[in-house]
């Protein structure tokens, strides 16, 4: 199963993505923000490789809004990593607009408001 890191500024959501995901039998590493979230991206290898603990991060899920820095911001960090996949997520399709931007086979978008079901097809397809 796939090493996920998880950028979210609302702990609700937080907690329910992680919580998904890991059913899925995923392993998932939870961050408060994009700042936080970029350091773990940072300590994991860099620019590329990505690895933490002898693992890389396979997918980055983030929300797209978040204080000090945002998901787009993120997944483009993320996105020199070669096996680096992004899902993101908002509720603003002007941001939306912009993240598919980005697009590519390694960057999935959904709304908000999305399911449980939405985040884990939504990995499901960015591994497949």
């Amino acid at each position: 199963m796939a090493r996920i890191l998880l950028a979210d500024d609302d702990a609700s959501t937080r907690d329910l993505v992680r919580r998904a995901l890991e059913g899925d039998g995923h392993s998932v590493l939870v961050t408060q923000d994009g700042a936080e979230a970029l350091e773990q991206l940072q300590a994991a290898g860099g620019g590329a490789g990505g690895k933490a603990g002898g693992h890389t991060f396979d997918v980055l899920v983030s929300d797209v809004e978040m204080p000090l820095l945002d998901g787009i911001t993120l997944a483009e960090h993320a996105l020199k990593q070669p096996q680096m996949r992004v899902l993101l997520m908002s509720g603003f399709s002007e941001q939306l607009n912009r993240a598919r931007a980005l697009a590519g086979t390694k960057l999935a978008v959904i709304s908000k408001p999305f399911t449980l079901e939405d985040v884990r097809a939504g990995v499901r397809r960015l591994l497949g």
